[in-house]
């Protein structure tokens, strides 16, 4: 698997794919190199990883998608420690994620080393669990 920032050339496949990111943002977020396409060794986009930054300072990985052939290989485990080393490297020495109660990702992140941090818990929504860990 490769692992790559994203470029122009794959907006198409991230807006067709990432609901949660609104469209107009996908350009710029891909201009501050923070999006990653998980790609195989065909160069066939196998997923992807995007992040911010929690209070504008704090490392936060925002969404972690695989594709569903691809799942359970370890590409997930991979790209979350290749953000975490390009963080590192950039000064950081926290790193946050979240994930809602009722998926079965918490213990993807605490197998990780991620530390339940806290919640929030919207109307109508199951609990969010923020997630950290020091890198």
């Amino acid at each position: 698997m490769n692992i790559e920032h994203a470029a122009a050339t794959d907006y198409t496949y991230l807006k067709d794919r990432d609901k949660h990111l609104l469209t107009h943002l996908i350009l710029p977020k891909i201009e501050q190199n923070e999006i990653y396409i998980l790609r195989n060794a065909e160069g066939t986009n196998i997923g992807w990883m995007r992040y911010s930054y929690f209070w504008d300072n704090t490392p936060f990985m925002n969404m972690l998608w695989i594709e569903e052939a691809y799942r359970n290989r370890g590409f997930g485990q991979e790209v979350v420690r290749f953000w975490e080393d390009e963080m590192k490297r950039q000064g950081r020495i926290l790193v946050m994620t979240s994930t809602m109660a009722n998926e079965g990702a918490q213990h993807f992140y605490r197998k990780l080393g991620y530390k339940d941090a806290g919640c929030l818990l919207l109307e109508n929504e199951p609990l969010e669990i923020l997630m950290t860990k020091a890198i």
